[in-house]
């Protein structure tokens, strides 16, 4: 099985550890993102993973060079000039044969405990269902950045409450493609403005709802968060 990670963010917010690294190799608890992601991905069969990459790329490359150290195969498609996500994977989708069945895509910043198993056999499901169906994504509930103040009818407050769980779902930047969906990607551009939209009115786009950890690590409270996350597995 096939990946492709979105691996070119420039982290700004990162920065200094961001100053010779792309984002996703920064270190979270002793390893490079991308490094706990191929692992994670392990777990449905994937052996061969294509690099997604821009800024600093060869940070990547030096760090895993062909993937045999980390048992898989790793390839590299460069950016010359900025794509957007979008384009970016339809860029990558030219190293995966056409016959290679569902394709895993990350965004190279997400730290995740959800096991990959069940994205998978959702996606095996609506495709049973629906030959023509094309994506599955991750969500995950949106979480309230801000501290909630809960008041009565008279306008005393009563409480007060930290990362409430909204009733919304967001992208969690995971997914499982059809190798066909390349030619419905913008060449330039970002896929979730553009084809998911596209997918989701013609009824060719599913929803795998999560709770398990998930962090997307753009700031220094994302990585100690994910930091935290990590050691309360080990």
């Amino acid at each position: 099985m096939y990946a492709l990670i979105l691996a070119g963010g420039q982290g700004e917010r990162l920065r200094p550890l961001t100053d010779n690294l792309p984002k996703p190799m920064v270190p979270v608890g002793g390893k490079p993102i991308l490094e706990r992601q191929i692992e994670w991905l392990q777990s449905i069969g994937v052996s061969d993973v294509v690099f997604l990459a821009g800024y600093r790329w060869e940070a990547i490359k030096d760090h895993f060079g062909d993937g045999s150290a980390f048992g898989v195969r790793a390839l590299y498609s460069v950016e010359d000039s900025p794509l957007g996500r979008g384009g970016a994977i339809r860029k990558g989708f030219s190293l995966v044969p056409k016959d290679s069945g569902p394709v895993a895509v990350l965004n190279g910043d997400v730290i995740c405990f959800e096991d990959p198993k069940g994205l998978l056999e959702r996606h095996q499901e609506k495709i049973d269902e629906n030959p023509s169906h094309m994506a599955t994504i991750m969500v995950v509930p949106m979480v309230s950045p801000y501290g909630l103040v809960e008041m009565n009818q008279a306008g005393d407050v009563v409480d007060f409450r930290e990362k409430v769980e909204m009733p919304y779902w967001i992208n969690a930047g995971v997914y499982i493609l059809e190798r066909n969906i390349a030619s419905e990607l913008p060449a330039l551009g970002d896929h979730e403005t553009s084809t998911f939209p596209q997918l989701a009115h013609s009824g060719r786009i599913s929803a795998f709802e999560s709770r398990a950890f998930w962090r997307s690590v753009d700031s220094f409270k994302d990585l100690r968060e994910a930091e935290a996350g990590i050691a309360s597995q080990a």
